[in-house]
């Protein structure tokens, strides 16, 4: 009872927001697929989409036509990829080999790979599921996802015989290689179904910026996730002007240095949003605008959350349950959009220091967005005022509801991750 005695304390109103999507209120992520109508094999995959990565499934599940199964298999080939990539078992050699031929095993038949130790390990084990499905998609899908998968192998490959990231180039060339290859692949997709115009997909830049201020925001909020796993994302160029390691930052006595570290890595996130304003005002499909608008909105309540903030050097810090939910509710048009990202520009703003480093750049991206994000109103502000009668049946018809919880925490959990 502790999530719902917070949010009456504090955000009374986001309970009919949870509420409201548990009635179906959130036609964002209703599904639009009809699984009686599959055949088995995509039906499998659907299975795996569904098992790998919930909130990615949610969404593509509402996506219009054809598109849907392409963005289906374009995930579930990515994961399989990824699950290479992760695995420390494989022998190095071997797994360079996989990540540089990867795309090559779309055409086999009877590829699959049956040694691996990770969770995500059977879309490997039964990839000659997936890549029938794969070889079903009209040639353009296909011709997509199998240039991204080559692509993307292949910058794994260079990335996997590192032990961390160097400049901030590098670490745009990363997520370029984990995030934005992805966002540049669906936008391709998004204009081979002619549901979105061709330019969506051939602005490479915009859509390579949209992976980039997702994948951005998972390293800086992972920070000590990555450091007890023994990983390292977080730009060398950047940390080593705060500190001689990155895991100086978990020492209590080096918390100001840590906090102008983080503050520097959020404002180069921010940088992409002028880009994320831009590619969404292009987009004419009501289900893509929606698959692309919650993460990113996301996004940026993630970063506004980790700026300034010693939790993240200390744990997870995490968007609220119901905070989530309504922007997923809201997040439906351009101008709702620029609604949601104000209050969280303004967040930010409100905890900038002149006394940090940063502070002169921050300022002026901080600058940039509020004015890309003037809106009429706030989306995030409740349109109905709940009057104490409306509490209480709120509280009662939630009473009813509880197990609803445990659906709404993948969906704030996993929103973020796009590979």
């Amino acid at each position: 009872m502790d999530l719902m005695r917070s949010a009456l304390a504090g955000h009374p109103e986001e309970i009919y927001s949870l509420l409201k999507f548990k009635l179906g209120g959130c036609e964002t992520v209703q599904a639009k697929c009809h699984y009686d109508q599959m055949c088995p094999s995509m039906r499998t995959c659907y299975q795996y989409l569904n098992q790998t990565s919930r909130s990615f499934a949610a969404v593509t599940q509402a996506l219009d036509g054809d598109l849907r199964d392409a963005v289906c298999i374009f995930y579930l080939v990515l994961r399989a990829l990824d699950t290479v990539e992760d695995d420390m078992t494989i022998p190095l050699d071997t797994k360079l080999d996989m990540l540089h031929n990867f795309y090559t095993y779309l055409q086999d038949p009877a590829w699959r790979f049956m040694d691996s130790n990770e969770k995500d390990k059977m879309v490997l084990e039964d990839f000659p599921t997936i890549s029938q499905e794969f070889r079903k998609l009209k040639p353009l899908y296909q011709e997509v996802i199998s240039d991204i998968c080559r692509r993307m192998g292949a910058g794994m490959a260079e990335f996997v015989q590192r032990s961390d990231v160097d400049t901030l180039a590098d670490w745009d060339k990363y997520c370029h290689y984990v995030a934005g290859l992805v966002g540049i692949g669906l936008s391709r997709l998004f204009s081979g179904s002619e549901f979105e115009d061709q330019l969506v997909g051939e602005d490479t830049d915009l859509a390579n910026s949209m992976g980039l201020f997702l994948q951005k925001t998972n390293i800086i909020r992972d920070y000590l996730e990555d450091q007890v796993d023994g990983r390292e994302f977080w730009p060398r160029q950047v940390w080593s002007k705060y500190a001689k390691k990155l895991s100086d930052f978990r020492q209590s006595e080096m918390s100001q240095n840590a906090l102008w570290c983080l503050n520097e890595l959020v404002t180069n996130a921010l940088l992409h949003v002028p880009d994320v304003m831009k590619y969404m005002s292009r987009l004419r499909n009501q289900s893509v605008f929606n698959f692309c608008a919650i993460p990113q909105v996301m996004a940026i309540a993630t970063l506004a959350r980790c700026y300034n903030n010693p939790k993240v050097f200390q744990g997870v810090v995490k968007i609220r349950k119901g905070e989530a939910v309504k922007m997923m509710i809201n997040a439906t048009n351009m101008e709702n959009f620029r609604g949601i990202m104000r209050p969280f520009c303004e967040e930010i703003f409100s905890k900038m220091s002149p006394q940090d480093p940063s502070y002169s750049v921050t300022k002026e991206i901080v600058e940039t967005i509020r004015q890309l994000t003037e809106t009429k109103h706030n989306a995030l502000t409740i349109q109905t005022t709940l009057s104490p009668l409306h509490v209480s049946c709120v509280l009662v018809v939630a009473a009813m509801t509880w197990q609803y919880w445990t659906q709404i925490h993948w969906i704030y959990e996993h929103y973020l991750d796009w590979h």
